[in-house]
């Protein structure tokens, strides 16, 4: 019996790997689209304060890394397989009412898949979502590095949602 329990928690979890899979297609899509329609560091503007412009990140997070001398690329691709295992682990041990905890894991997952792809396939991510503010621009990104941004924020919001553990006051009597 608690064989069949764990495997229905665990499913109830795992069903919500498809918004994953929709992630990294809408992100290859996105970045296909802006490939094979925007000019290479050329800027397009669409409103002000934001740009369409292609750029291809050899880096991490805001460019970091690089001007590294190619090693990072597998380094980042390693590092995001491992995360997106330790990531799966963790859905699976979520608990049925945790639905908050798991978006935003798969979130993160679909993110970094979507950025590992790239790295493999191109040596590069593919970013061209573009901020800027008068003379101060924002690193560009993707849709990808989206869905990592709200999931890590939806894991921030999370600690703060959760109450304290008060499995001490339960043994208690008054």
């Amino acid at each position: 019996m608690d064989a069949v329990m764990t495997e229905a928690r665990v499913g109830s979890k795992l069903k919500w790997l498809w918004l994953a899979v929709l992630v990294i297609a809408l992100d290859l899509g996105t970045k296909a689209l802006a490939t094979a329609m925007l000019t290479y560091g050329n800027p397009v503007p669409v409103m002000p304060s934001f740009n369409l412009t292609l750029l291809h990140n050899t880096g991490a997070a805001f460019s970091f890394l690089a001007d590294a001398a190619g090693w990072q690329r597998w380094f980042f691709v390693t590092l995001a397989i491992v995360v997106s295992v330790v990531l799966v682990g963790w859905l699976r041990k979520l608990q049925s009412h945790e639905t908050w905890m798991a978006i935003a894991i798969v979130l993160i997952l679909g993110g970094a898949l979507g950025n590992v792809y790239d790295r493999v396939v191109h040596g590069y991510v593919v970013d061209f979502l573009h901020f800027y503010w008068r003379d101060w621009h924002f690193p560009a990104f993707n849709l990808a590095d989206t869905a990592i941004t709200i999931g890590a924020a939806m894991m921030i919001l999370d600690s703060f949602r959760k109450p304290a553990d008060d499995s001490g006051d339960a043994n208690r009597s008054n």
